[in-house]
């Protein structure tokens, strides 16, 4: 079966559906992000427009994606799960330019909040004295 590349809203829902549908169901992920999520489909919503604006630039989220993960006891650990997660979903349903950049900006982001969560935490602080 040939794989397409991600086009459009359908296939952002597809993806990040079948992300969270791993996410709830993964043994290091899953509680942390139960005890965060009260409202699963409002969550969805939210995670659509947020890949719909940054991959297909049809600018549908507004926010601030960084702050509701600030206060999670988050580790390099989790963000190394949470991404290979990411990068096993987007293989498993797509391949092409979009999809190569929506691994690329998981990359980032995850490099991103991890490296504010430590900062916060007084990680890299301390190492910078």
């Amino acid at each position: 079966m040939r794989k397409k590349d991600i086009e459009n809203i359908q296939d952002i829902q597809q993806l990040v559906a079948a992300f969270y549908e791993k996410i709830q169901k993964d043994v290091l992920l899953g509680d942390l992000f139960a005890a965060k999520i009260g409202d699963w489909p409002k969550h969805l919503e939210k995670m659509y427009r947020f890949w719909e604006t940054v991959l297909l630039e049809q600018h549908t989220y507004s926010g601030s994606p960084f702050l509701p993960h600030a206060t999670m006891p988050l580790t390099g650990q989790h963000f190394d799960r949470w991404l290979a997660i990411w990068k096993e979903t987007i293989n498993l349903y797509f391949q092409g330019i979009k999809a190569n950049e929506a691994k690329w900006r998981g990359e980032a982001m995850a490099a991103m909040f991890l490296a504010k969560i430590e900062f916060y935490n007084g990680a890299t602080r301390t190492a910078l004295i």
